[in-house]
């Protein structure tokens, strides 16, 4: 299937969507059940309002709010609308989110109401950053600030488009058109947009709903936040594409997780190795019933071959799948196959996906090195951000991944270290340079380097290693809880040593190394 050539554009899919599963359950959030059918005429109202809101296409629209059914409504009406989504992280503080907003110059924002304790439109006044483009902030909840529309009042507004004019809009999309920028920091410490075609999302997640086995009939609990590629496009297009349910989950709870499961029938539950860890751990877990589990989709991590052993022996589930991805590379490099043998699915990544390729620049065969992948699922460069896109990718189409990999015989691909230095928490990316850019602008701090530890909940934490202004009495607690008012969650240093220096090479990098080294090393 081309699913390219199928659908032509996510809101041509969404039509497809409707006409062949209408009366099919779509998505369960809470209380509220709508049909494929009722999906599509929510998604056709958001589009008018889009437009009523005078965004045209090729514009840019943000969203900055948890898995909702609002959420799909609202960046599927976007993108039906012409607007190029820009999924902004729900841990982003003020800041953070007023720097995305400027760099795309987006015109519409959709932003939740407070969640988590935290209002998001206090958070972005905080900042009081200049966006001059941003034209429209709409808070998705019955009540909204002076100067802020609901959700309601936005819809409203689109009665007066027409659903001839919303079709228009619609079908003036090519499938080169860009489809959403997802933003990703790299080694220079500066968030980057990679920006992602309709083409390229429709065949991707086609290929990555065929080799998963995702099937009409399933149900998805989607706890991957729709911010990331994998909670939005392995989410939300796949069971477009398949005719699934899908029950989204603001955050990740393990006791709602196993309730969910339980109430919903839950067939698919994709996410991070801590996630089933967690499921499989929890006490009450025999207490629910989990018997319609029979797929998980997982990586961003080393997997345990016992976490696949238990979850097939234990939890019965029948295909466990592992894959490899990133943003650049439209969220899907390598996947595992079904029927893969346990081993390999523990071990490795899976191969590179159909009409793509995969290679390892090292020394030898079964030598580690650089991954590097070419073919449709490139992005098509870092939005308005030439030189970065160069350096990202070579003249021969070679995109340059930054991760060390081994790749054995018949091409499964192992994941063994991180050029860019890139760690993991709890299934969210963190990057060490922006990290320590924003712990440089404390003012009792001269100089930061920051790197992943082993932590035994999620995976890895931030360690920082950091250098005081002289007569500074700064401590740990003082600087981390500095940084949790400054950063999101999974950025903050969990733990902070201070240094007189950091050691050096001849050239001035900071080796990492060496300060790997010494947080293994116990203190004498």
């Amino acid at each position: 299937m081309r699913g390219d050539l199928d659908w032509g554009s996510i809101p041509g899919l969404v039509r497809a969507a409707v006409r062949q599963y209408g009366d099919h359950e779509a998505v369960v959030d809470g209380r509220t059940r709508i049909s494929y059918a009722e999906l599509g005429e929510r998604v056709e109202r958001a589009a008018a309002a889009t437009i009523a809101a005078g965004v045209e296409a090729g514009d840019r629209v943000a969203i900055w709010a948890p898995n909702t059914l609002d959420w799909i409504v609202a960046a599927l009406g976007a993108v039906s609308a012409g607007g190029v989504l820009v999924p902004l992280n729900t841990r982003f503080k003020g800041t953070e989110a007023a720097y995305v907003l400027e760099r795309t110059r987006a015109r519409l924002l959709f932003v939740t109401g407070t969640f988590l304790g935290t209002s998001y439109v206090a958070s972005l006044r905080r900042a009081d950053a200049e966006l001059p483009h941003l034209r429209e902030v709409v808070v998705l909840s019955d009540t909204a600030p002076e100067g802020y529309r609901t959700w309601r009042d936005f819809l409203a507004g689109g009665e007066t488009v027409s659903r001839e004019a919303v079709r228009r809009r619609a079908d003036s999309l090519r499938p080169d058109d860009p489809s959403d920028i997802t933003f990703t920091s790299g080694t220079t410490g500066h968030p980057k947009g990679a920006v992602i075609s309709h083409a390229q999302t429709l065949r991707v997640y086609g290929v990555w709903s065929e080799l998963a086995g995702l099937t009409e009939g399933d149900r998805y609990l989607i706890i991957n936040p729709f911010f990331h590629t994998f909670g939005y496009k392995a989410g939300i297009i796949a069971c477009l594409m398949r005719g699934a349910t899908m029950v989204p989950q603001p955050v990740f709870n393990v006791d709602t997780a196993l309730a969910n499961i339980a109430a919903e029938r839950i067939s698919v539950l994709p996410g991070p190795p801590t996630l089933h860890q967690s499921i499989l751990d929890h006490p009450a877990r025999a207490q629910h019933d989990l018997s319609a589990l029979r797929l998980v989709v997982t990586g961003a991590a080393v997997v345990p071959l016992e976490l696949v052993e238990r979850l097939r022996s234990e939890l019965k589930i029948a295909t466990v799948l592992t894959a490899y991805g990133l943003t650049e590379a439209s969220g899907t490099v390598t996947m595992c196959r079904q029927g893969d043998p346990a081993e390999v699915i523990a071990s490795t990544s899976g191969r590179a996906i159909p009409d793509t390729e995969v290679r390892v620049l090292s020394a030898g065969p079964g030598e580690p090195g650089e991954v590097l992948v070419r073919g449709y699922n490139v992005m098509r460069g870092y939005f308005e951000d030439p030189d970065e896109t160069d350096r990202a990718i070579d003249a021969d189409g070679w995109l340059h991944t930054g991760d060390v990999g081994v790749m054995d015989a018949d091409g499964n691909l192992r994941i063994t270290d991180r050029i860019k230095d890139m760690f993991i928490v709890g299934g969210f990316n963190a990057y060490p340079a922006e990290i320590e850019q924003a712990l440089r602008h404390h003012p009792d701090v001269t100089d930061a380097a920051v790197i992943g530890i082993p932590d035994p909940r999620l995976g890895e934490v931030g360690k920082a290693y950091v250098i005081r202004r002289p007569g500074s009495t700064l401590s740990a607690d003082d600087l981390i809880a500095w940084s949790r008012r400054e950063m999101a969650n999974y950025k903050v240093p969990r733990d902070v040593t201070f240094l007189t220096e950091l050691p050096r090479n001849a050239s001035g990098k900071v080796m990492k190394a060496e300060l790997r080294g010494a947080a293994r090393t116990p203190p004498a």
